[in-house]
């Protein structure tokens, strides 16, 4: 049997109350560290955006106002990135980088980042920004200040407000179908990349992860669900980025294969579905 599982959808959030800030003498986890919260950003490729980027995140983390860290995990760039990368982390002091003379994936370049972070929470966000950065101390806030062990950002929740091609909607909602009823998710969307999570909880589930990939999101939040983790899923407003590097066919068959191996290799290991 799978231990019980406490997933929770976030209210509808009035639109004054998405830029709150933290309370600064509130939350739940206590650190010994100087840093208590941890921003990822992977980097492959992202030369026109790690600016931008990086500007705005400091700015949010400015008004979430607690210790934090910014790490660009850049991953074998071969556009820019790594110098551009380099010059933001000389310049402000919060942010660190972590590069790779190869490319790892996706998936790996966020586990070396994530055992290399600071934070008691440890968050990651694609570097385009699709998801609109005034839900940034929601999702923190539901992991430092409400216990849940992971939080999520959700594009499928009726709350949500995401702006897609109408092939990309179908594509992602056939995917979070099959990851919910094949390997019994109750999370209604899983590759969003706005992710917050408890470190103490994370650091021994990314152990469990095999893919390396773009899959890591989705079976990091299977794993953790089946560890019985509590998750809580957070509506957002997003919007596709322009030149995103998701191929919807190629990618489509990819991620479908990944969602049976994980499957079958739950089978086989004996964890019930």
């Amino acid at each position: 049997m799978m231990p019980n599982r406490k997933i929770v959808n976030d209210p509808p959030l009035e639109p004054e109350h998405l830029a709150v800030p933290l309370n600064p003498g509130a939350g739940k986890l206590k650190t010994e560290n100087q840093i208590l919260i941890s921003i990822i950003i992977p980097v492959y490729n992202e030369a026109s955006k790690i600016n931008p980027a990086v500007e705005t995140t400091l700015k949010t983390l400015e008004g979430i106002n607690h210790p934090s860290e910014l790490i660009l995990a850049e991953d074998g760039s071969d556009d820019g990135s790594y110098e551009t990368a380099s010059e933001l982390a000389a310049k402000f002091s919060a942010v660190r980088l972590l590069h790779s003379e190869e490319r790892l994936g996706r998936g790996r370049a966020l586990n070396q980042a994530i055992r290399a972070s600071k934070g008691d929470v440890i968050c990651y966000i694609d570097a385009d920004l699709a998801t609109d950065m005034s839900h940034l101390a929601t999702l923190i806030w539901a992991v430092l200040d409400e216990g849940y062990d992971l939080a999520t950002g959700s594009r499928m929740m009726a709350d949500s407000d995401a702006r897609r091609a109408k092939t990309r909607y179908i594509a992602s909602s056939t995917y979070n179908m099959m990851v919910r009823s094949l390997l019994n998710s109750e999370i209604t969307d899983h590759q969003c990349g706005f992710k917050a999570f408890k470190r103490a909880s994370l650091i021994p589930l990314i152990d469990q992860v095999k893919d390396g990939h773009w899959f890591w999101d989705t079976e990091l939040l299977v794993r953790g669900q089946r560890e019985g983790l509590r998750c809580k899923e957070i509506p957002v407003r997003w919007s596709e980025a322009k030149d995103t590097k998701v191929r919807l066919f190629r990618d489509s068959y990819r991620m479908g294969s990944s969602i049976l191996r994980l499957w079958w290799n739950l089978r086989r290991n004996g964890r019930s579905l």
